[in-house]
Formats: C-alpha cells, structure tokens, sequence
C-alpha cells in the first residue's frame, strides 16, 4: 500500500516516511525509498518537494507490528485528517509536516489506533465509498 509510504501533497510535493531508527526493521527499506524519490522529477525537470514524515514508533498487538504511518491521511477540501497514534512528539510533527504541504487546509488528527488493527487508517477506510453515497 503506497498510501502508507509516500503520497502526492501537490503536483511539485511528495510526503514521504522517513525513518532515523538505524534498528527499525524498516530502516533500510525506507532509506531506499528515500533516495529514489530524491531521483524523481516533476513534469517541469525539477525535483520534488520532499517533506518527511516522522515515522511512529512502533505499535504491536499480540507480537504482530501494526501500519502505524502518518502517510495514511486523507485529503478533503479545506480539511486534512491525519492519523494519529497517541505519541504526542510524533503527532505534533506529522501535523507541522502536514501544515507545510498544504498550508490552507486545517490539519486535523484522528486517533487511529483503533483503525490500524484492522491493517488501514483513514486513507483505506475511504477508498471503497461510491460518490453516490457520500453526501
């Protein structure tokens, strides 16, 4: 699921997992990821606007890590609702990162702990709603 890893903020903006843990099984994986979008260009030749994302620290249930990612938010139109997972220093820089890559929307945080024991957070949870039904 990319929506857990790196999302599209604007044509030019990338929010992206950054993860600092040299321990966290992530680590390499997210290093790589990181230096391939440092490749990327916009349609214009220039580079993305990489915002990195904190990683959350690590939530588990029953020995199973859970998709704890702040790159699961979802995009309204003058509202972003972020997850959050009740790691204060964490939410509060995954909001001010939010805020820098959509400066006039609200950022809001949602409590998705409970979201990401079924394996999604907000991002997944609204992909499946037909047009029709959301009024």
């Amino acid at each position: 699921h990319i929506d857990t890893l790196a999302r599209f903020c604007s044509t030019d903006t990338i929010a992206y997992v950054k993860c600092d843990d040299k321990e966290d099984e992530h680590y390499e994986a997210l290093l790589a990821m990181e230096e391939q979008l440092k490749t990327f260009r916009t349609l214009a030749g220039e580079p993305y606007r990489l915002l990195a994302l904190p990683m959350a620290d690590k939530i588990e249930e029953d020995g199973e890590r859970l998709p704890a990612t702040y790159a699961n938010f979802l995009i309204m139109n003058e509202v972003i609702l972020y997850p959050t997972y009740h790691q204060p220093v964490n939410d509060q820089k995954a909001r001010e990162v939010l805020q820098q890559a959509f400066p006039d929307h609200q950022i809001i945080g949602i409590d998705c702990r409970a979201l990401i024991k079924q394996h999604g957070s907000l991002h997944c949870v609204t992909m499946q709603y037909p047009l029709g039904v959301i009024k």
